[in-house]
């Protein structure tokens, strides 16, 4: 078992592009704690003796938030009840505005080497657009005491897209970053989900919808520019300094196992089976406290795990193995996919290599996710 993720979720705020599970409603905290605890003990069968996990993604809702001494009980069960490996990476989730010296040092007894940090903007107004509760300065303290407190895994997360966020301000921020040594940047386009803030402002007034060519030029400004610094551009979304990639998340992108746990969180066997539980903190817990993990499951198509490995594959600088792929498909679907393929390669989007694996082009990545579903097996 490659990793358990385990979600918090809790929130001060609603941003407005954020359509996670979460609540604003904390008087139930302690309680989801104990519940994330039990279901931890719950999830035990699930794990062959054999298995290590390896990592270990504490996300949200805003898990920073919560009282360290709670956090520590998390880990904590998480290692009695798994052999988790002497250098596992464990990540925390967090905003500036929770990063004190004194939580810091919280953070650190309860065994969290690496912090995923969403800064999102240098902008107030932006951030205050976007509901956040944090100013920029907030943010650029928050990494200095971050530093300070001895942590020097660090991933920043940043938004670009929105119609108040410029060229200049996106280079201030990531220079800021760069300056400071942050060995991993997590750079998204701002999207408008539904059933969102956002998606409400939008709908109001399309002038505050993203501007598709802004973007575009945006992305290829981060890419080159963080190049430029020597960072990996690993995944679509994701850079790093060489050997700092997330091991959490590149798990994902591998295929490999993991455990969800908490409200909402995901699970996977490998191969052919995802589950998930139910995203309503009420229900839940409740269940959880009956000794039920109110969970459904799915067993994956043949056809659903060849579109998948496309979809993520794709999206990864190593690209789409095709011996990979012939673990699930026949000839003639990997034929297919070469046909499919050929006007994307004859357009300078796809390349394919001798070793066996299709890639995105530099000139391919912004239409990533159309590629791949004209890729997908019917």
């Amino acid at each position: 078992m490659a990793g358990i993720y385990i979600h918090i979720p809790f929130c001060r705020k609603a941003c407005t592009y954020c359509n996670f599970h979460f609540s604003t409603q904390t008087k139930s905290l302690e309680r989801m704690i104990n519940c994330l605890v039990q279901e931890i003990q719950l999830q035990r069968a699930r794990i062959n003796e054999t298995q290590s996990i390896e990592t270990i993604y504490v996300g949200g809702g805003t898990p920073s938030m919560v009282p360290a001494h709670f956090l520590d009980k998390i880990i904590s069960t998480v290692r009695t009840a798994f052999d988790v490996t002497e250098q596992a990476e464990i990540t925390l989730e967090a905003n500036p505005e929770d990063l004190q010296a004194g939580v810091i040092d919280g953070w650190k007894h309860a065994g969290f080497n690496r912090i995923s940090l969403g800064i999102q903007s240098i902008q107030d107004d932006e951030l205050r657009w976007m509901n956040r509760n944090h100013t920029a300065a907030d943010a650029l303290n928050g990494i200095d005491n971050l530093i300070a407190g001895g942590f020097t895994n660090i991933s920043a997360d940043v938004i670009f897209g929105s119609h108040l966020g410029s060229d200049e301000a996106l280079l201030t921020l990531v220079n800021r970053l760069i300056d400071k040594k942050i060995p991993h940047l997590s750079c998204y386009a701002l999207t408008v989900e539904e059933k969102t803030g956002l998606h409400r402002q939008v709908r109001l007034s399309p002038e505050k919808s993203p501007d598709p060519e802004t973007q575009h030029r945006q992305f290829y400004l981060l890419s080159d520019h963080l190049k430029a610094h020597g960072y990996n551009h690993y995944e679509i979304s994701n850079y790093a300094l060489p050997g700092m990639e997330s091991r959490h998340n590149s798990n994902y992108w591998k295929k490999k196992p993991y455990l969800g746990i908490g409200p909402s969180a995901h699970g996977y066997n490998g191969s052919n089976r995802r589950w998930w539980n139910i995203a309503n903190n009420a229900l839940y817990m409740q269940s959880i406290e009956s000794g039920i993990i109110p969970a459904e499951d799915e067993l994956l198509s043949k056809a659903q795990q060849f579109n998948e490995a496309i979809m993520i594959g794709l999206r990864t600088a190593a690209g789409v193995s095709l011996h990979d792929l012939r673990i699930v498909a026949d000839d003639k679907a990997i034929d297919d996919l070469l046909t499919r393929s050929q006007p994307y390669v004859e357009a300078g989007l796809l390349t394919m290599t001798n070793n066996g694996y299709i890639r995105l082009t530099r000139a391919g990545k912004i239409r990533a996710d159309g590629i791949a579903a004209d890729l997908f097996s019917d």
